[in-house]
């Protein structure tokens, strides 16, 4: 399937016959990563977290669509988390939303002041910022009755995230398609999981959304994670599908062929019959 996207996704995505195309591929692979994670149920009231990005844009694009076909009856609500930094267009999402006819909250808190505050010049901001704003969402999620949170993480987020902990935190492990929070408050979901951030990139450009790049950290260009992207980017031109290969590894995991006792019973292992 993700072949047979990259190829429509090839042509000229503004061409709208092609845009159609890949839309509906798109939403096949959004719907079956769903379903393959029951990753929404009857009377779901989904919360899309929205940054401006195109991940978050398609995502948005994709449930609604799914929900005006979804054989499951399921809410939308567009959430952003306003951080204050300097310079933000504050009524591109508002103004996109409400044409949308979508329902929609601004959560505004200051989390650039304290991010700036606390984090040395040219160090990664990442971290800090990606907890203040998922602590802020997850408040805002258990105030008002929200069943699912929606990520917009996408396949290649997943894959960059395994080499990430291998290379750097001696871990493997990625992003779970579907998890439940540390506090065991809030189911989290990304319905992206199955699509490659290509695609994604071809189709926010064919829909025109009004992207917001996010500028809180400035040029910090030697980022762990973009030379993680750099790394698979040169993979997969040198082998194109390797990305998602890996990918699919992820789902077909053998715990016996790997090294972890917690995962499997090695000392208890003998010779003979089962």
């Amino acid at each position: 399937m993700n072949a047979a996207v990259a190829e429509v996704a090839r042509a000229a995505v503004r061409d709208s016959g092609t845009l159609r195309k890949l839309g509906a591929a798109l939403r096949g692979l959004t719907g079956k990563a769903i379903a393959d994670y029951r990753m929404i149920e009857p009377g779901d009231k989904v919360m899309v977290c929205l940054s401006g990005g195109k991940d978050s844009f398609t995502l948005l694009d994709l449930l609604l669509s799914l929900q005006r076909s979804a054989p499951v009856e399921f809410e939308l609500m567009a959430v952003n988390l306003d951080q204050k930094q300097p310079g933000f267009p504050q009524q591109v999402l508002p103004d996109y939303l409400r044409a949308l006819g979508v329902p929609f909250h601004i959560i505004e808190q200051d989390t650039y002041s304290v991010v700036k505050r606390l984090i040395p010049e040219g160090r990664t901001m990442c971290s800090l910022c990606s907890r203040m704003r998922r602590g802020a969402l997850y408040r805002y999620a258990a105030e008002h009755g929200i069943t699912k949170i929606a990520l917009g993480h996408h396949r290649d987020d997943i894959v960059e995230t395994l080499f990430l902990n291998l290379f750097h935190g001696g871990r493997l492990k990625a992003m779970a398609p579907k998890f439940r929070s540390d506090d065991g408050r809030h189911v989290v979901i990304r319905p992206l999981a199955y699509v490659a951030e290509r695609d994604i990139a071809r189709y926010a450009r064919g829909r025109a959304f009004p992207l917001i790049p996010c500028d809180l950290c400035g040029s910090q260009q030697h980022l762990q994670r973009a030379a993680i992207k750099r790394m698979l980017q040169e993979w997969e031109r040198e082998n194109p599908g390797r990305t998602e290969a890996i990918f699919s590894a992820l789902r077909n995991v053998e715990p016996a062929h790997l090294a972890d006792t917690t995962l499997f019973d090695f000392a208890a292992l003998r010779a003979g019959s089962e």
